[in-house]
């Protein structure tokens, strides 16, 4: 690695024969041995004189090894004397700086102490000047003066926190505190003689010395500026204790503007006349109002107390309103700054509201409620910020609430009457097939009253009030179901007498009606697209009541109840449709079942019962459809229902058709694939708009008719040899029900003894189920899928036409 070579000598794994078979490859090549044995003498010769040469030169290695380790110690030695030489004098040079600066220090720590004590003598000359000058001045009352030196010297005195050991400063201390305790006492004592507190007449008046000594105030103890504030009020207050006491007539309700009237001339006497002796941060018109509050909140709650009986609604909502107003009216007025630690809270500000029909909350009380689409999308508008007075009077009217919420429990009752006597005078809505089903009007006319007292309750109240409105809400939404709706659904009647084959054949188009009216299919229409807005603006009503109500109450409002009871009209109308078409088509198909399928010779034309069937859809479906055009998702549910309640009983009805013979079960089969046809395009018959049918209810009519198909087929099938039958049963129908086979058998006219046979080897052919497995679901693999079925139906129809 050190010294590569490509000499072949130098390999590690170096073969001798092959070297030499390489030097002479060919006999002809030994002509030059001597050469090459020359050539590796001289390459002999060349490596002896390199090992010498080297040899000779190591001899004198080590000698010279002992001589520079030698050299290199001495060498070490030297630098050791010097660094050691360098230490000695550093340590030398440090003693002497620390010779030198051992004075200075010592000045240094003397002029700092000096300083120190300098100030602390100037901050105590300036201390006992002060409490000498402070003590004056108190005595002559010079306030203007006091209020700025008091604070100085309050300020001092802070220095001398660490030497209140000394008997001096803590004299000075006690002194301070005296003076300042005699200034409390003494301007308290000057606004009690400028203001007394016995009498309403006021002797007194506002002064520089009162509005000096409102500055020193704001320098002593706070409870002092509260006592001057708390008795200032009292007796601004007093007169108006006076004039409304409970005994007045002014005190009642009714004339409730009379208190906010005299405030608001107490306001103003007070700016003009008190304006400026009080410092502007104390906020006292604030606090005269919000005093005035306080006592006016305590004096309408004893009075109501006492005077509960007399309480109407109107009074109570006039008295409200002017409440309301005032509360506003101070909003406008003032920050609340002055709230802070009385007993009204700030209300929260609530979350953002999701409901779909958020409206401006001054615009309510007149604006209905349009569930819309575009609702939805339009933004919502900015919440007025919230008033930090409000409730701070109106607050004692909400124990007296249970007079309004029983005043509309009373509208309510008397509303929903009125719903009723109208349509019984009125009757039904008229048809409108154009336009599509008609919502009730007084759908709209319940919710917009509903959101009228939903807005003025949560003006008065977001507490229990709010609870109770809701129960209200709820009682009615209720009682609309039952009277209004339900209670004027069409009631269903025992049909008539059935059909016969003659008067099937003798019927001319449009000869027979369903058994409800136009009319009466265009009211349960109307009445499924009520219920179904009353579903949709129940839930907005909920989200609403939610957000006006307090944060504490959301989760006792509750409105599931009576959205389920809407959900059980829409469910009740769309059933009674179903029953009418149902009932409708049942005299056709007890007329084919009656029909002698044995003697039928040939293959024609649709029965005439699947004219008949097909010309109630025809009659029925439209009509439906376009009063349910509002509420597409229902008529959905229709046509499912429908499908649902009718192929099993046109399978009940095919099983009663027997015996049947191979033209009878092909006339049948051709029948039964005209009912799917119509039955596929239920969703869109008689509509110039074609639209493709919903997948679920196509897959339930593919899925149902087919099996009607399949027993046909089975039907036509020959019954011999049994083996075969019974094989292509299994396969074709999936049914391992002996009862199903039974009526198949009957279909076809076996005899006793043969079906007896047949339904032993039915039950031996019939596959094990799968260990914990249903069989059906293996059976149902080997069924045929319906696009196949619906291929052979389509051959046969042409193979049948061919034969007419």
């Amino acid at each position: 690695q050190v010294f590569p070579s490509q000499d072949p000598l130098d390999r590690a794994d170096f073969n001798a024969v092959e070297y030499i078979n390489a030097l002479f490859p060919t006999e002809q090549s030994l002509a030059n041995i001597d050469e090459v044995v020359n050539k590796i003498r001289l390459k002999i010769r060349r490596l002896d004189d390199n090992i010498r040469t080297v040899v000779r030169g190591q001899t004198n290695v080590g000698q010279d090894g002992r001589q520079a380790l030698e050299e290199a110690q001495k060498a070490i030695q030297q630098l050791f004397g010097k660094i050691k030489d360098i230490k000695d004098k550093a340590e030398k040079s440090e003693q002497m700086v620390k010779e030198i600066t051992r004075d200075i220090k010592q000045l240094d720590h003397a002029k700092r102490h000096l300083t120190t004590s300098i100030t602390t003598l100037n901050h105590l000359h300036m201390l006992a000047g002060g409490v000498d000058s402070l003590e004056a001045m108190t005595r002559r009352r010079q306030y203007g003066e006091v209020a700025n030196l008091l604070q100085g010297v309050v300020n001092v005195l802070e220095h001398f926190n660490k030497y209140m050991g000394i008997p001096q400063i803590r004299q000075l201390s006690e002194r301070v505190k005296a003076a300042q305790n005699e200034l409390g006492q003494q301007i308290l004592a000057d606004f009690e003689e400028a203001f007394p507190s016995q009498g309403t007449k006021r002797t007194g008046g506002p002064s520089n010395v009162l509005r000096d000594a409102c500055l020193v105030a704001n320098v002593l103890d706070p409870r002092i500026k509260q006592e001057i504030i708390k008795k200032f009020i009292k007796q601004h207050l007093s007169e108006y204790l006076v004039l409304f006491q409970e005994n007045q007539d002014v005190a009642w309700l009714d004339k409730i503007d009379r208190r906010y009237a005299w405030i608001k001339r107490q306001l103003v006497d007070y700016e003009e006349k008190y304006g400026r002796m009080f410092p502007q941060e104390w906020c006292m018109t604030e606090r005269i109002a919000v005093e005035f509050c306080h006592v006016t909140r305590a004096e309408l709650s004893k009075i109501m107390r006492t005077r509960a009986k007399e309480i109407e609604v109107k009074l109570l909502l006039f008295a409200i309103q002017r409440t309301t107003n005032f509360e506003g009216f101070l909003a406008k007025r003032f920050s609340g700054c002055t709230l802070a630690d009385g007993t009204v809270k700030k209300p929260e500000v609530p979350p953002p509201s999701t409901n779909p029909f958020l409206e401006d909350e001054t615009g309510a009380e007149t604006d209905e409620i349009v569930i819309e689409k575009s609702d939805l999308d339009k933004p919502k508008k900015p919440k007025v910020p919230d008033n930090p007075f409000h409730g701070i009077v109106s607050k004692c009217f909400e124990p007296h609430l249970y007079v309004y919420i029983e005043s509309q429990d009373k509208n309510l009752g008397e509303l929903i009457d009125r719903f009723v006597a109208d349509f019984k005078a009125q009757g039904p809505p008229k048809p409108n097939v154009d336009e599509g089903g008609a919502v009730l009007p007084s759908c709209a006319d319940l919710f917009v009253y509903y959101k009228k007292c939903m807005v003025q309750c949560s003006q008065l109240s977001t507490g229990e009030p709010m609870i109770a409105l809701t129960t209200i809400f709820q009682k009615y939404l209720r009682e609309y179901a039952w009277k209004i709706l339900s209670g004027n659904l069409p009631k269903t009647t025992s049909s008539s007498g059935g059909l016969t084959i003659t008067s099937l054949l003798k019927e001319k188009e449009g000869s027979e009606v369903a058994k409800f009216t136009l009319e009466e299919l265009c009211l349960i229409c109307s009445i499924l697209s009520t219920a179904e807005y009353c579903l949709a603006t129940t839930q907005q009503l909920e989200e609403k009541l939610k957000e006006k109500v307090d944060a504490s109450l959301v989760e006792r409002i509750n409105l599931t109840g009576e959205m389920d009871t809407f959900s059980i009209v829409i469910s009740n109308s769309i059933q009674l449709l179903v029953q009418d078409l149902d009932a409708a088509c049942d005299p056709a198909l007890t007329a084919m079942s009656k029909m002698q399928w044995q003697n039928v010779e040939h293959v024609g034309d649709q029965s005439p019962y699947v004219t008949s069937v097909i010309l109630h859809i025809k009659q029925n479906v439209p009509i439906i459809r376009d009063n349910l055009a509002s509420t597409r998702k229902y008529f959905t549910q229709f046509c499912i229902k429908f499908a649902n309640s009718f192929i099993p009983k046109f399978i009940n009805h095919l099983f009663k058709c027997k015996p049947i013979s191979m033209v009878g079960a092909e006339q049948l089969l051709l029948d039964t694939h005209s009912l799917k046809m119509v039955l596929l395009d239920l969703p869109s018959i008689g509509s110039q708009v074609v639209r493709k049918a919903p997948a679920s209810y196509t897959k339930i009519v593919v899925k149902g008719m087919t099996r009607a198909e399949m027993i046909l087929k089975v039907v036509m099938a020959p019954h011999e040899p049994p083996v075969v039958f019974v094989d292509n049963y299994i396969k074709l129908l999936a049914d391992c029900s002996t009862d199903t086979f039974q009526k198949i058998l009957d279909m076809k006219g076996l005899k006793r003894s043969e079906q007896s046979s047949m339904l032993d080897l039915f039950r031996l052919r019939l596959p094990a189920p799968p260990p914990g497995g249903d069989n059906t679901g293996s059976l149902s693999l080997s069924a045929p899928t319906p696009e196949q079925e619906s291929s052979r139906i389509r051959k046969l129809e042409k193979l049948i036409k061919k034969r007419l």
